[in-house]
């Protein structure tokens, strides 16, 4: 596989694992060579908790990926969540010797070593340390520090961290297939790249993708990331929820979830009354649409009230809005709670259309997997001015260490 172009992105979610292979064109664009997804199975919230059967259920998404793509599959970048996951801002500054008036890389380095330098728990390590921007001497908004005057060099970071056990797994369990894992990358970050447009990130947009098992969060500001991050709570939820309220199984609950449900019972008619069948056509439940639209609604609302909480003080400045994406987006009626809730324009969204083999992938529940490609060719584009292979090499060594 020609690694300077072509890229395997992977994501282990809670209800599919799906492989994506890609080619990054000169020009920026990509085309999707191959697509491969397979009901997922040994994962629980966005988390391995059984190696083996991810293994299986990942070896089939491969082959499906491979067979339309024409590309041995070798290495991938992998998408993880989880509840696990955290976010903090980190600021470091770096003085320049007496007797140099010009930053350099080395001084840019260094700023950036102290913004790193920040305490997360024992148990934790580093996903991404994003740099948001240079100040130098007080000026805020410097993107590239290198050649310019100034006595005070600032790195403003954006640092994303999660327990070191469960990443681990989750890279052991890929190496075990085996695929190398080229990059480990938060499932909000590859989505984002695909979801948001450079205006929307420029104006003020908030972005959450919402799947099975989680919804994962970036907000960005003035095309700089303020807070991301991941509530433990999906559409998996809903779907126990009505199962419990209903007293039905769980895959009738789902059916029920995607062919009646919305997010909306305020307008709907007290007597119309929604048969649940089992596969013989036999009714073996009952309910008011008014109040399996409620149950969804409760959920649905406390997974926004939970983002809205640990972004609320950068809400009034979304100009763009709040993007919706994963497969949960696709629930009727769920930009009007999130409406409510943000108080803010919503849009769902899916992938950014790209060539390819992916006109049935272009669904928000593709995002994130499509977005690694994307992550994967701005990681390349950006090679000369971030060195992005020595911080790799720093974070997979470290992720790795307990592993090998």
């Amino acid at each position: 596989m020609a690694r300077s172009t072509i890229y395997a992105g992977l994501e282990i979610g809670t209800s599919k694992i799906c492989v994506v292979v890609g080619e990054a064109k000169r020009d920026g664009t990509i085309k999707i060579l191959g697509v491969g997804t397979a009901p997922s199975s040994g994962v629980r919230k966005g988390e391995i908790v059984d190696f083996q059967k991810v293994q299986m259920v990942l070896n089939d998404a491969i082959v499906r990926a491979e067979e339309p793509s024409e590309v041995m599959i070798r290495t991938v970048f992998l998408g993880v969540t989880g509840g696990h996951i955290r976010s903090l801002s980190s600021r470091g500054a770096w003085r320049l010797p007496e007797e140099q008036t010009e930053i350099t890389e080395d001084d840019v380095e260094s700023a950036k070593e102290i913004a790193r330098h920040v305490e997360i728990p024992q148990e934790n390590v580093f996903l991404h340390s994003i740099t948001r921007q240079y100040i130098v001497d007080g000026q805020e908004g410097v993107r590239q520090p290198i050649g310019r005057e100034g006595r005070v060099l600032e790195a403003d970071y954006h640092i994303i961290h999660g327990v070191r056990g469960r990443i681990q797994n989750a890279v052991k369990c890929v190496r075990e297939v085996p695929l190398e894992v080229e990059d480990v990358v938060f499932t909000a970050i590859a989505a984002a790249q695909v979801v948001l447009t450079k205006e929307a990130k420029q104006q003020g947009a908030l972005m959450i993708d919402i799947g099975g098992g989680t919804a994962d969060y970036v907000l960005y500001e003035d095309a700089m990331i303020a807070a991301s991050g991941c509530v433990p709570l999906g559409g998996d939820h809903i779907t126990q929820d009505i199962a419990m309220a209903v007293q039905i199984r769980d895959r009738y609950a789902e059916e029920l979830k995607i062919n009646e449900g919305s997010c909306n019972y305020e307008d709907v008619e007290p007597d119309d009354i929604v048969r649940v069948e089992d596969d013989n056509g036999f009714m073996i439940a009952e309910v008011e649409r008014a109040f399996l639209n409620e149950v969804i609604h409760m959920r649905v609302r406390e997974i926004f009230e939970q983002v809205r909480m640990r972004c609320d003080k950068h809400i009034s400045r979304l100009a763009a809005g709040v993007y919706l994406t994963g497969g949960t987006s696709l629930l009727k009626g769920i930009d009007v709670v999130a409406q409510d809730v943000f108080q803010r324009r919503v849009t769902r969204s899916g992938s950014a259309p790209v060539s390819g083999v992916t006109a049935m992938f272009e669904k928000p529940q593709f995002s994130a997997p499509i977005g690694l490609i994307r992550y994967a060719q701005i990681l390349d584009q950006e090679k000369p001015f971030m060195s992005p292979l020595l911080r790799l090499g720093r974070k997979m060594a470290d992720l790795l260490s307990a592993v090998t």
